[in-house]
């Protein structure tokens, strides 16, 4: 995608060029400019995707989480535990979902202070749209071969590791 506007030079690498002459080393400084730069490219060509559905990557990426549930359900605290969310984000977002009628509350069989969420057969159903949209623009990742994404992938995971995203 050719972003409205496109510039006839990249503004990254006349950063780190400038950065070079004034400040030192721009490795580390264009590496995170390009990586934010990139993170704002992907979230609006998935968005672009999603925004037709009604959905947006955050409520897509919920409806996945559930849909991979092993027992069709799972607790908001385990939701925002694997969507790395804050508890109010994870409330914000089941609302949103449970409003469009695509998941829906259970009480917790044996915890009455927790409570399950569901996919409803629409939100199974927009779910199979929604991927097939993403999945279409191929996550926005379009410019990158089969081998460069799971290199990058890997470097991310390095990244993400160091920072104790994960052990």
């Amino acid at each position: 995608m050719a972003s409205r506007g496109s510039l006839p030079f990249d503004p990254i690498q006349r950063a780190a060029n400038l950065w070079e002459e004034r400040v030192g080393p721009s490795r580390t400084m264009a590496a995170v400019t390009s990586v934010m730069r990139v993170q704002q490219i992907l979230l609006s060509e998935v968005d672009g995707a999603l925004r037709p559905l009604g959905l947006t990557f955050a409520r897509y990426e919920a409806l996945v989480l559930l849909d991979f549930a092993r027992r069709d359900s799972l607790p908001m605290r385990v939701m925002g535990e694997r969507l790395q969310l804050h508890p109010t984000s994870v409330t914000n977002i089941v609302d949103r979902l449970q409003g469009d009628g695509l998941v829906r509350r259970l009480p917790h069989p044996t915890d009455r202070r927790a409570t399950l969420v569901e996919l409803t057969t629409e939100g199974q159903a927009r779910l199979a749209q929604a991927t097939a949209a993403v999945t279409a623009i191929e996550f926005g990742l379009g410019g990158l071969d089969e081998a460069e994404q799971d290199r990058l992938t890997s470097l991310l995971r390095s990244v993400r590791r160091a920072a104790g995203d994960f052990d």
